[in-house]
């Protein structure tokens, strides 16, 4: 089983800057991929931002230019910089896993950024 834990949300004004992260524990050997997603107030969940076992990554439209996701060494911890945010950037962001067909989900943590 693999767990996650979030953490680096909070209270932001809009032009700031936020580093989220997300650290993987437990059966973590079969991960071929992490990354975020997010959900504002109201509406549908979507995709942040991705990044495979092999460095790959891909972005959602609305946060290209401003976020970037990378990780550490191990391949364990995954980090979303957030730049230049927007109030349109609040919302609940969960980091996820993919073990094989499997996707596992963090607990999320808020993101709220002021006008």
């Amino acid at each position: 089983q693999v767990q996650l834990v979030e953490s680096g949300g909070g209270l932001v004004q809009a032009g700031g800057s936020l580093r989220l992260s997300c650290a993987a524990s437990g059966s973590i050997f079969g991960i071929n991929a992490m990354g975020w997603y997010r959900q504002p107030p109201g509406k549908q969940r979507e995709l942040v931002a991705a990044i495979t076992r092999g460095g790959s990554t891909n972005y959602g439209d609305s946060v290209k230019g401003r976020f970037t996701i990378s990780r550490d060494n191990a391949k364990t911890t995954v980090y979303l910089q957030m730049n230049s945010l927007k109030p349109e950037d609040t919302a609940d962001y969960y980091c996820t896993a993919l073990d094989g067909p499997q996707m596992h989900w963090g607990q999320g943590t808020q993101v709220t950024v002021s006008s």
